[in-house]
């Protein structure tokens, strides 16, 4: 099983999660093809990057048939939130909370 993480997407974890549940369970090639033509384009190609560096880490060990990999467990969790300051009108002002999100992908062999 390889497992690859990238702690820095700045995407809320809600929209990311909506994209994983669609590439979950499924094989690599076909996870790959859903990613090109999802309307989440930032967060596709956020994804395709992550799933080209398991690829890669799979090639490199020579352990795992390229073809039979499956995109086994996809989870997404929340990151820091920075908190900034929207200046409103009268003097007021309003939180604007700027979500992230981590997203771990393990890929199998089927």
């Amino acid at each position: 099983m390889i497992v690859v993480k990238n702690n820095n997407v700045n995407k809320s974890a809600s929209k990311v999660r909506l994209v994983c549940d669609l590439i979950r369970n499924k094989k690599v090639e076909d996870a790959i093809r859903i990613l090109r033509f999802n309307d989440k384009k930032e967060i596709a190609i956020i994804l395709t990057k992550l799933l080209n560096s398991g690829l890669q880490v799979a090639s490199e060990s020579n352990k795992y048939d390229l073809d039979k990999l499956v995109v086994g467990e996809i989870s997404v969790d929340e990151g820091p939130t920075a908190k900034r300051i929207q200046p409103r009108a009268q003097g007021r002002a309003f939180r604007v909370r700027k979500r992230t999100s981590y997203v771990k992908m393990a890929l199998k062999e089927a």
